[in-house]
């Protein structure tokens, strides 16, 4: 089998036109003919193909609101049910959780500013900043990614997975590095402050040599298109393990400040008040299961 290849192909440089999907596959840079999604579950997603298959797509050139597939009629194209974090939609999520970059092409058919007028370009490495889950224009539950363009002084190294290997092979082992952007502005710091360094959800006080640790999280993400608040009302002091849990759905919090998902009760001091529409925007686009079930 074909080994994957996260990154740039070479000979092939970010401009690259092409005039089907059938010699996008031949040159390795989207092998499918058809899916929008080149990846597995397990090794996550190289490539995909901006083509205007989705209503909810939102392409701004170095940002992209990408919709997951599933759930449309095959006659219609129109959305008739919900997408499930599965196939496609789990390898793009896999390339978020490991750091892998993600080739875009753009086809002519795609509504946007930015497509080329005819056939597909290779328009250059993104990275999957965030996935959630939101109800879209049809009323049914997509997959949404947030892919940012990846400048070329970011990229250090192209990473290799396998398909599949010999019988007798000796298994590769690759080290992946993940990248999270811990922001500390004033009111992160005033947050941290006003719960000693506790994490709001287990009590937890990290000490490093340095002093205390903590992280402060936001409740609605900031930027495009969730658009959140860098303010007190929009925070949570959590330690590390908590603050990715939250970020990805593992865990939301209920009106009444209960945790859904796992045990407990979040944590509140006098002088912070969360406002309760950001604790329901984290349960719709992350939690959307728990907050139903809650």
């Amino acid at each position: 089998m074909p080994e994957r290849f996260f990154g740039h192909i070479s000979g092939y440089p970010e401009g690259s036109w092409f005039e089907s999907r059938a010699a996008l596959a031949e040159v390795g840079l989207h092998r499918p003919l058809v899916a929008g999604i080149s990846g597995t579950e397990s090794e996550g997603a190289d490539s995909i193909v901006l083509s205007g298959g989705y209503e909810d797509d939102e392409d701004l050139g170095n940002e992209i609101v990408y919709t997951g597939h599933g759930g449309r009629d095959q006659d219609t194209g129109r959305q008739v049910a919900n997408q499930n974090l599965s196939r496609g939609n789990l390898a793009l999520a896999k390339s978020k959780l490991q750091g892998l970059s993600v080739r875009v092409i753009r086809g002519s058919t795609h509504k946007s500013d930015y497509a080329p007028s005819t056939g597909y370009r290779y328009d250059g490495l993104y990275r999957v900043e965030d996935y959630w889950q939101e109800r879209g224009r049809a009323g049914y539950y997509i997959w949404r990614y947030r892919l940012v363009k990846i400048v070329e002084d970011e990229i250090s190294a192209f990473s290799r997975v396998t398909e599949s290997s010999g019988a007798y092979s000796a298994p590769r082992r690759q080290e992946t590095t993940i990248l999270r952007i811990v922001r500390d502005t004033k009111q992160a710091r005033r947050i941290k402050a006003l719960y000693d360094y506790r994490c709001q959800v287990c009590g937890t006080r990290l000490e490093s040599n340095a002093g205390p640790y903590a992280e402060a999280a936001h409740i609605r993400p900031l930027g495009i298109p969730h658009n959140g608040s860098d303010a007190i009302n929009n925070l949570l002091c959590l330690c590390p393990n908590h603050h990715v849990l939250f970020d990805y759905g593992t865990f939301s919090i209920a009106d009444d400040l209960s945790l859904l998902g796992i045990e407990g009760t979040l944590t509140i001091v006098m002088q912070h008040e969360i406002h309760i529409e950001n604790l329901r925007y984290h349960r719709e686009h992350y939690s959307p299961m728990q907050n139903e079930s809650g």
